[in-house]
């Protein structure tokens, strides 16, 4: 059962806890008490703001990098033949997949990233789902060229991006949660999936905002189609000269 997050009132007394505190048998690990941010968690808030900074600055870098690099290539197939419209179609189920995936996060970690450890949901399967379908949608980004060395090329670089953002992150949460988070890191992958480790929880307490948002987040994929059909075209009237055709 998924519910919306009830937010807190003005009305309750200073006394009371709106969130769970730490315990060895939650499947949550949080690092707020009695309503007020802890030292610890606010170091905890600093650093992952910081990481997330770095992460929005280096990704807007390497969409950059990719254009230039989808510029510069072009596709061995014609744009008129049936296996590019193969690879365009592929990627557009990739970037579906991809938002919808990145909901399905949304549901489980919205609004609660910098406050608990989540452990349940597609967090239980690996440690970075959200990221995992990020590197999808970038696929399905890069084989809207109709090239799949391109498309293979956007997920590389979206993955060494977030795998340095992931071991930054990885150095906060250590130190945030402790022998609780090691625990989680050993024994859950950080982006292959585990199928058999899944675990839920209910009732879902989501927060609808944050799930539209990145819902919205993820149809920014979506703008590689004209963007790269727009470069095809400009290659096509020799307004651009690729330097190499790429399968």
């Amino acid at each position: 059962m998924i519910r919306a997050k009830e937010h807190f009132k003005p009305g309750t007394k200073p006394g009371h806890n709106t969130v769970s505190k730490p315990c060895e048998n939650n499947d949550r690990n949080t690092v707020v008490r009695d309503g007020t941010f802890t030292n610890a968690a606010k170091n905890h808030d600093d650093g992952l703001r910081n990481v997330q900074r770095i992460r929005k600055r280096t990704l807007r870098i390497g969409c950059l990098l990719m254009l230039l690099l989808v510029m510069l290539a072009q596709a061995s197939w014609q744009r008129t033949t049936n296996i590019h419209d193969v690879i365009e179609a592929t990627g557009i189920i990739a970037i579906m997949i991809s938002i919808v995936g990145r909901g399905w996060c949304a549901l489980y970690i919205g609004g609660r990233k910098k406050t608990e450890l989540v452990m349940t949901g597609p967090y239980s399967l690996c440690r970075n789902p959200l990221y995992l379908f990020s590197m999808i949608g970038a696929f399905g980004a890069g084989a809207q060229s109709g090239s799949l060395v391109i498309a293979g090329l956007f997920a590389i670089a979206c993955w060494l991006v977030l795998r340095e953002v992931t071991l930054r992150e990885e150095a906060v949460l250590k130190q945030s949660f402790g022998p609780r988070y090691y625990r989680y890191l050993i024994t859950v992958p950080r982006f292959r999936p585990a199928t058999f480790r899944w675990r839920d929880e209910n009732p879902l307490v989501c927060q609808p905002p944050l799930f539209l948002r990145t819902i919205r987040d993820g149809c920014w994929f979506l703008i590689a189609g004209p963007v790269l059909e727009g470069v095809k075209v400009m290659q096509e009237q020799g307004w651009i000269t690729p330097l190499v055709y790429l399968p």
